[in-house]
């Protein structure tokens, strides 16, 4: 059984940072593109950030470009989400997400293994 396991979430201040982490379980993911999502109280899963499979390539939604980064350990099957100068409107629960296939997407349809999400919760 895959399973993707979400870590680093929690409550901080606005402009503090935080770093999430997603480990896979039950295969590795080191040719498979990934990405992380987000979803806020009463509002739809959005797409956040993705990687391909060898770091190559990264793509971000305009909300979070230049205060997030995503980015991958393949040798640790593990791939990351440093979050920086967070803002109240970032709260939600991410999402770690993988694909079978090595391209970098937002598109949510794509992507065939989901973690059980992390708490994210920025104060002002």
């Amino acid at each position: 059984q895959v399973t993707l396991v979400e870590s680093g979430g929690g409550l901080v201040q606005a402009g503090d940072s935080l770093r999430l982490s997603c480990a896979p379980s039950g295969r590795t993911f080191r040719s498979s593109a990934m990405g992380w999502f987000r979803q806020a109280p009463g509002k739809e899963r959005e797409f956040v950030a993705t990687i391909n499979w060898n770091g190559g390539t990264t793509n971000y939604v305009d909300s979070v470009k230049g205060r997030f980064t995503i980015s991958r350990d393949n040798a640790k099957n593990t791939i990351y989400l440093q979050m920086n100068s967070l803002k109240p409107e970032d709260t939600a629960v991410y999402y770690c997400a993988a694909r079978s296939g090595p391209l970098a997407t937002h598109i949510e349809g794509a992507y065939d293994y989901w973690g059980q999400g992390t708490q994210v919760t920025v104060s002002s």
